[in-house]
């Protein structure tokens, strides 16, 4: 197999009500003999935040209030970083707000929706080139346990995001059961080592994975379909805003723990505690499992 991944100059400062479209095949074509230097099966990726400009999210003011706007709830704070869950579903630091590239005392909020934005670029595409394309927009993220960021895609169209190798055996005949290759975040990484975070190159190329790119008018899942819900994921909470929480027991925040534990796991967890524990940690245990202290007590407490 053979990836090709490059990024054009050229594409010129964008603003509110541009022809993304436009200055996208534009900067593709410029220097190439190929009038548009797009193939079917490609896949065309543009970061988050030229869309945005086009498309006007860009706010004249403070920051901290940008972040406010964008936030459904804040997952975890360590001094000025906000690790927070967006109206978008996504978990990233100060909601995706940024205040690089752009006019001092302006920032940049992410599109409104990643999906419909790619969709829209899709389909001008293939209206002006004839060309069927998969559209990525990208946004950086950093991971938890590990250093630095990199680039994930927050929208797509006309992209299988996702490899669901379930049920398929390996080479020596292991059965694969959770193996979910999120290639549309793969194919937003490669994109960014052309690009470039100072380069001014916001758009790339990615061929060599036309299997990926769904027939003309199937836009597919979107990058939403890669968003765990509320309460799916194990980290729903920062590790010291779970012990707070917890200990609060405010029915609103009882979601992000996820489902409710199984009554063996709750007791497990309740026998770590001192045999000293008062009924505060103890309810703080069960809330943090699904459960309430009573609830445990008539239900679930061995007799």
């Amino acid at each position: 197999m053979r990836l090709e991944v490059w990024a054009p100059d050229g594409l010129p400062e964008v603003a509110a009500g541009d022809d993304l479209a436009g200055l996208v095949l534009a900067a593709l074509a410029h220097g190439s003999a190929d009038a548009t230097a797009l193939a079917d099966g490609d896949v065309l990726c543009v970061t988050s935040k030229v869309v945005s400009k086009a498309e006007g999210r860009t706010r004249v003011g403070s920051r901290d209030a940008a972040i406010e706007e964008e936030t459904v709830r804040v997952v975890a704070r360590r001094g000025a970083t906000r690790i927070v869950r967006t109206r978008l579903g996504l978990t990233v630091a100060a909601a995706g707000v940024d205040a690089s590239n752009v006019e001092a005392g302006s920032v940049v909020l992410l599109p409104l929706d990643p999906d419909a934005s790619a969709r829209s670029l899709r389909r001008e595409v293939r209206a002006r080139t004839g060309r069927n394309v998969g559209v990525v927009v990208t946004d950086t993220a950093g991971r938890a346990w590990r250093e630095g960021q990199t680039d994930i895609a927050i929208g797509a169209a006309g992209l299988r995001v996702a490899e669901d190798h379930a049920g398929r055996t390996d080479p020596h005949g292991n059965l694969l059961t959770v193996t979910l290759p999120a290639v549309a975040d793969e194919i937003a990484g490669a994109a960014e080592l052309a690009q470039g975070k100072l380069s001014a190159r916001p758009v790339a190329v990615v061929r060599g994975r036309g299997d990926l790119v769904l027939p003309p008018g199937e836009d597919g899942p979107g990058a939403t379909s890669l968003v765990r819900p509320e309460g799916g994921d194990l980290f729903g909470w920062g590790a010291r805003e779970a012990v707070v929480r917890a200990l609060a027991g405010d029915p609103a925040d009882r979601e992000a723990f996820g489902a409710r534990a199984p009554a063996d796991e709750l007791a497990a967890a309740l026998d770590r505690l001192p045999r000293a524990a008062d009924r505060t940690a103890l309810a703080a245990v069960c809330f943090a499992h699904g459960w309430s202290l009573e609830d445990w007590e008539r239900d679930g407490s061995p007799r």
